[in-house]
């Protein structure tokens, strides 16, 4: 019995034991970790400790402290193990996104202290990305859409939006099916640092293979895909099935008998009809861009008002794939029914009668109803008149005006126009920001809205038009601010402007022909400032500022031939009105016979000075575009040799000419860069004193004496209007243009027994440049002709000057006239470039008698070309012309031409 006592007491010592030291195990606290999907705490028993210390582990780049202060632990602090503390410290490392993966162990315990280890991973920093499957050309444009930043921490997010980025970008090209794949790679140049491949298989390019409607029962299909501007069907060729019928043949004679033993439509019949039915879209893209389709289904329910359809609606638009890289879009409209106008009554008018606003709206009762009709006739109207400036140009800014409908009647609508006057508003304060190298006085002086006066909108469109004809700002970027305040009947306007450099260098060279290669340098200062010149501190990086016109040019090939030229325009002599003042100085020398002269050949050459003073002035009557100018010049010809075989001019001499020039201008272009609206008409005769009136005719009959003073009559007209075909009314739209030239010149003596001198005649033909083969003429007017050789519309020689023959009768027009037409479209109409092509015809001829001047006798051409402005270099053209004339004495027609242009050309 004691034996089983003692065995039973050890087992139970045993249990006890056994059971003493799992609750001391249990109690004994564990490593504590932690995984992005989930922190575990376990709630059993915890202890608290103090924290002892921490070490931070894995970093490469990030900071230890910064790290350690994010997690919220720090020494010292007490916690509870396992506890909260240890979870919320995994969660606010995660939420900085930093790193990818957090673990939290204990390293040691010492009584109640815990020394803990943070094991951390970061996350790759971006080092570097490329592309492959894609041109390089379309590499760099990619590059700046991409929202990726070199050292940026590479996570998911950044990895979706970048391959987001790059099919947005594809698919405003067209590649809607685009793939993307992107791929990290380590640097192993950059610890931690990796390098993103950026995949792309463009596939091919998602064409609109067809577009239809449905519901459409008053308006064709094809009225209405003419509205969207922006999407369109990819070019094809449409045969209508009920013309074709059943027969299927791929070869074309079978094809034609076919139809002339079916349908009996003769070979002749089938061409005419296919001719008719071809559908191609050429010019236009076929891509599909979301914000361009948004629009253009705007634009189909704007056609549909503006015929009546007030109701019409798209009720659904479906886009199915057609094939791999083709899809269709299908249209489902409600057009519901058309109305009509038929009363329209007006209320609120105390300044103008209903009769006469009925006058201006010209709307008649049944006339379709178009609401966006009467928006333009009652706000702004781009092509007329309209009631808000008829209120608005009184000075009534407040004037608003609201059309009602009232009642309608079956299809048609009687409105209420209600109209709400206020009060005049008078101009208070006028703001000028943005110029920073312009004076305010400069631009003050050229606006017409002044403070004090009733506000106009006349005066801001007109303001506009100055400040753009100025070239020192981007015409796109002239902006008025208008700030009403209705409290006190004012207005405040803020023409808000960005400059731009127009000053211009000149470099350039040229073949003339027997004088050989010519170099041209010239500087232009169009806001120069001479009273800053002085004054070093307010140079920019020269005196500007002033609106003042420096110009200096010198050409030259050696003794051959020289000129050289300076000129100086004050635009507002006295500052107190537009009265413009110049001063030019010329000089040149021309020697062809130094450039290919041999011993004892003879020498010819002439000389020419001029000195030019010049004062004009805008107008105010018929219209504040008009202006006259008048100019006095003094010019000396020296010369030697020069055409003396015609029996005009002696072997040496000299002409003197004393010449007085008016000219009666009026300029409304918009642009002078490139114009979009608006006109240029010029008229000027330029008149010497009539010393023939005071002279003998015998006094005329000695060489010496003939031309020693210049005798003429010169009459000048100019033409330019432009017109705007196709295109955006916005600032920096796009929009095809059309030019239309015609100028005429003539000149006359004032006695029939002298005719006109051997200067200041017209050579015509080539690109109008005083330079190319034999053109750098001196005392000429060139006139250009694109299709024909420089100069060679020239009587009497015409097109044997291109050889080099001399005449023996003075060579010259005294009468030309010449016709342009030229379509315009812009690439760029940006700050730093205006870049255009255009396609031209153009017709003209020059006379040396008018007995037989014929203005339907004219040299045709056509071509196209581009230009290109900038503001460092000026106006650089490339021309390609087809002369389909043959000129006098030439073996065959002109052909082609190409012409090379610098600066505006006048004629």
């Amino acid at each position: 019995m004691m034996r089983r006592i003692l065995v039973l007491a050890l087992v139970l010592f045993t249990i006890v034991s056994s059971y003493g030291q799992y609750r001391r195990n249990r109690n004994q606290p564990a490593p504590t970790t932690a995984t992005p999907e989930e922190a575990p705490v376990n709630t059993t028993n915890p202890n608290e400790y103090f924290i002892a210390g921490i070490e931070i582990t894995g970093l490469n780049v990030l900071d230890k402290n910064a790290m350690s202060s994010l997690t919220g632990l720090k020494i010292g602090d007490k916690i509870k193990i396992p506890g909260d503390n240890i979870a919320t410290a995994i969660r606010k490392l995660w939420k900085h996104g930093l790193v990818g993966d957090v673990t939290i162990s204990v390293d040691r315990i010492e009584g109640q202290n815990v020394y803990l280890i943070i094991a951390l991973a970061e996350r790759p920093r971006l080092t570097d990305f490329y592309f492959t499957g894609i041109p390089k050309g379309k590499q760099s444009s990619l590059r700046e859409d991409m929202k990726l930043i070199k050292g940026k921490i590479v996570n998911d997010a950044v990895i979706r939006n970048a391959e987001l980025s790059v099919k947005k970008y594809f698919a405003k090209k067209g590649f809607l099916n685009a793939q993307v794949k992107i791929v990290q790679e380590s640097d192993t140049l950059n610890r931690g640092g990796v390098r993103l491949r950026i995949a792309v298989d463009m596939k091919g390019k998602v064409k609109i293979h067809e577009i239809s409607f449905e519901g459409n029962e008053n308006i064709p299909d094809a009225q209405l895909k003419k509205k969207m501007k922006k999407t369109h069907e990819y070019a094809r060729i449409t045969l209508h099935r009920d013309v074709l019928g059943s027969v299927v043949s791929t070869h074309p004679r079978q094809y034609k008998a076919a139809l002339d033993s079916s349908h009996k439509i003769t070979g002749r019949q089938f061409k005419e009809y296919i001719n008719r039915n071809i559908k191609l879209n050429v010019f236009n893209s076929s891509r599909l861009i979301k914000s361009d389709y948004d629009d253009d289904k705007e634009k189909i329910i704007e056609f549909y008002n503006s015929e009546g359809y007030r109701d019409a609606e798209i009720l659904s638009d479906t886009i199915v794939r057609h094939g791999e890289n083709a899809i269709d879009v299908k249209f489902r409209v409600y057009e519901g029914r058309k109305y009509y106008f038929r009363n329209i009554t007006w209320t609120g008018n105390y300044l103008h009668t209903s009769a006469t606003l009925d006058k201006i709206l010209d709307i008649k009762k049944g006339d379709v109803y178009n609401k966006d009709l009467i928006d333009k006739k009652t706000s702004f109207n781009p092509k007329g008149a309209d009631i808000s400036g008829l209120y608005m140009d009184d000075g009534y800014l407040f004037f608003r005006v609201n059309a009602i409908e009232v009642a309608i009647v079956g299809d048609s609508i009687d409105l209420e126009m209600r109209i709400f006057e206020g009060d005049q508003a008078t101009l208070d304060q006028v703001l000028i920001s943005g110029n920073e190298r312009t004076s305010d006085h400069v631009i003050r002086r050229e606006l017409s809205t002044v403070p004090g006066q009733k506000f106009r909108r006349s005066d801001i469109i007109r303001t506009q038009q100055m400040l753009s004809s100025m070239g020192y700002f981007n015409p796109q970027k002239i902006e008025p601010e208008v700030r009403p305040n209705p409290a006190n009947s004012t207005v405040d306007i803020e023409w808000k402007l960005e400059e731009q450099s127009n000053d211009q260098i000149q470099l350039s060279g040229g073949w003339g022909g027997y004088y050989g290669f010519v170099g041209t340098v010239g500087l232009t200062f169009n806001n120069f400032s001479m009273r800053n010149v002085p004054h070093f501190d307010k140079w920019r990086p020269l005196p500007v500022g002033d609106g003042q016109r420096l110009s200096l040019q010198v050409q030259a090939n050696g003794r051959a031939y020289q000129s050289y030229s300076i000129s100086f325009t004050e635009p507002w002599l006295g500052g107190r009105k537009p009265n413009s003042f110049t001063i030019s100085l010329a000089h040149s020398k021309s020697n062809p016979t130094a450039a290919y002269s041999t011993s004892g050949a003879e020498e010819v050459s002439l000389n020419t000075s001029s000195v030019t003073f010049s004062l004009g002035r805008r107008l105010e009557w018929p219209d504040n575009y008009f202006s006259l100018t008048n100019s006095l010049t003094f010019q000396v010809y020296d010369y030697k040799n020069y055409l003396s075989g015609t029996a005009s001019l002696p072997a040496i001499g000299q002409t003197n000419s004393i010449l007085f020039n008016t000219t009666l201008a009026r300029n409304s272009i918009d642009n002078p860069m490139f114009p979009t609206s608006g006109s240029s008409l010029s008229v000027g005769v330029s008149l010497t004193p009539p010393y023939s009136l005071f002279r003998s005719d015998a006094y005329y009959s000695d060489i010496n004496n003939r031309y020693k003073w210049l005798e003429l009559v010169k009459w000048m007209v100019d033409t330019k209007f432009y017109l705007k075909l196709l295109g955006s009314n916005k600032p920096n739209g796009r929009s095809l243009v059309l030019e239309a030239r015609a100028h005429l010149g003539f000149i006359g003596t004032y006695s029939k027994v002298l005719t006109p001198g051997p200067f200041e005649r017209f050579y015509m033909g080539g690109a109008g440049l005083a330079g190319g083969f034999n053109s750098f003429v001196l005392g000429q007017d060139i006139v250009g002709l694109r299709g024909y050789p420089d100069n060679a519309v020239t009587p009497p020689l015409y097109y044997l000057r291109t050889a080099g023959v001399r005449s023996a009768k003075i060579e010259g027009g005294i009468v030309y006239d010449k016709f342009v037409m030229e379509l315009r479209y812009p690439i760029s109409t940006s700050q730093s470039a205006t870049i255009y092509t255009f396609v031209f015809g153009e017709a003209g001829n020059n006379w040396d008698n008018f007995y037989d001047f014929n203005p339907f006798k004219s040299y045709r051409s056509a071509g196209f070309g581009a230009r290109i402005f900038m503001p460092a270099f000026g106006l650089i053209g490339l021309n390609w012309a087809y002369g389909f004339d043959t000129l006098k004495y030439a073996p065959g027609i002109s052909g082609s031409q190409f012409h090379f242009t610098i600066g505006q050309q006048i004629r």
